[in-house]
């Protein structure tokens, strides 16, 4: 939801409540606090955690921080966030806006802040909290090989972590050079963005000049990568990592949407489906990226192509999966991976018992729900859908009045269904018919 640039300055970000019902109270000037304290949160009588971010990829995250019992003051730049309803306290900002935060955490001074589901904001609150001295699973160098894509890669290639070939390119003529070394097609794409926001898949030269404009418009720095497009299906590693141990959870097979929408998910299935010495490497390609970005403590996902010459590392997050994979690891192996992450954010100790896999189901799978271009008017069926056998949840991403888009990335998604099943193949069947039976009703 957050993965926009930054909006609300520092000196204008409010903070309100939740009251009966999940209602969002008026929001107030920062530092009130509604349970009636004007204490900081961290001197309630409970643990407390500043969430970046309140869009559909962060709840899961709240759901779980909520039914611990933890304070939550969840930010996100949107007023609309459907994750601030399952928050004690919103704040609405920017959390791409670094000094915002700061200053937002500095009047709360939580036991913890974290950033699930989006990659800029890892950064935001690596650095905030080591400037504050609040407790965090990743520092700041590490934060930065995480949000990194350019750093990431060099850290994987001085480590022999086998990834896509690939080169930085400042200009159009070293992208040129770039793109006839790893050949054609090649992927063009900023190296500090996610979500598939400018990349392009370049199959003859003539795309290149619009595909590296495109890229180096949304970059954040001056320098755009060409990297080689690996053939393969594309598998996601979601693991944690426990005083440096890395512990592999959920394997799935990442079903990825064609152009113009090229490397979009449209399902997460576990298991993968792949031979078991094949999904050893893939483990194992994981495990050594995770070592080479340094991360010790809390949740990776790891995206990776397995192609002709094996697996290749597409990238690591140190956070969370934005795509319920966590709730997914839950349903597939009993694994609370949300829990998991809240523990690492609040500096807490994770026993080995909370890492072990106890799978009750032999499938199961996230489905994203595609929308139709238009208006949004309403939403109906989705009590039906989720009435379908095996359906968790099914959860709507826009409200009436929203604007559907055509497919092209992640945020253009319109919701998502959590299915699980005898067999992958069942779980798969019952997330499509549940969403079948959602209609998203539009106007043009």
């Amino acid at each position: 939801m957050d993965e926009t640039e930054p909006g609300t300055p520092p000196d204008r970000a409010r903070i309100g409540n939740t009251g009966e019902g999940g209602r969002r109270q008026p929001a107030t000037r920062l530092g009130h606090h509604p349970r009636g304290n004007e204490l900081p949160v961290s001197h309630l009588n409970l643990a407390a955690i500043l969430v970046l971010g309140a869009g559909p990829a962060q709840l899961g995250l709240l759901e779980a921080a909520r039914a611990r019992g933890v304070h939550v003051v969840a930010a996100d730049r949107d007023p609309e966030a459907p994750g601030f309803q399952l928050a004690d306290e919103q704040a609405v900002v920017s959390v791409e806006n670094e000094e915002a935060v700061a200053r937002l955490a500095a009047s709360l001074r939580p036991d913890g802040l974290i950033a699930p589901g989006t990659d800029f904001p890892v950064g935001v609150a690596a650095r905030v909290a080591d400037r504050l001295g609040i407790a965090h699973p990743l520092d700041p160098a590490t934060a930065l090989a995480a949000t990194s894509k350019e750093r990431q890669r060099e850290l994987l290639a001085a480590a022999g972590v086998p990834q896509p070939r690939f080169h930085a390119c400042a200009t159009l003529a070293e992208a040129d050079v770039a793109a006839r070394e790893v050949g054609y097609p090649c992927i063009v794409k900023p190296p500090d963005r996610q979500g598939q926001r400018g990349l392009s898949v370049v199959a003859v030269a003539d795309e290149l000049p619009r595909a590296f404009a495109e890229a180096l418009e949304v970059a954040r720095g001056d320098l755009v990568l060409v990297e080689e497009l690996v053939a393969g299906p594309e598998v996601t590693v979601n693991a944690f990592s426990a005083e440096g141990r890395f512990h592999s959870l959920t394997i799935t097979h990442r079903v990825v949407a064609d152009p113009p929408a090229f490397g979009v998910a449209l399902a997460h299935v576990w298991p993968c489906g792949l031979a078991e010495d094949v999904v050893e490497r893939v483990v194992d390609a994981a495990r050594a990226a995770a070592e080479a970005v340094r991360v010790r403590k809390g949740p990776t996902y790891t995206q990776v192509l397995v192609g002709p010459e094996g697996p290749r590392v597409v990238e690591l997050a140190a956070r969370l999966g934005g795509g319920h994979d966590a709730e997914l690891c839950e349903a597939a192996l009993g694994v609370d991976l949300n829990g998991l992450a809240l523990s690492a954010a609040l500096g807490e100790e994770v026993a080995d018992e909370r890492l072990r896999p106890r799978p009750e189901v032999g499938g199961a799978c996230v489905r994203f729900l595609v929308p139709p271009v238009g208006t949004l008017e309403r939403v109906e069926g989705v009590d039906e859908a989720e009435a379908v056998a095996g359906i968790r949840w099914v959860r709507i991403y826009r409200a009436p009045g929203a604007e559907l888009r055509e497919l092209h990335r992640g945020a253009d998604r319109a919701g998502a269904a959590l299915a699980v099943g005898t067999s992958p193949e069942e779980a798969v069947a019952r997330a499509e018919a549940a969403l079948a039976r959602v209609r998203l009703v539009t106007s043009a």
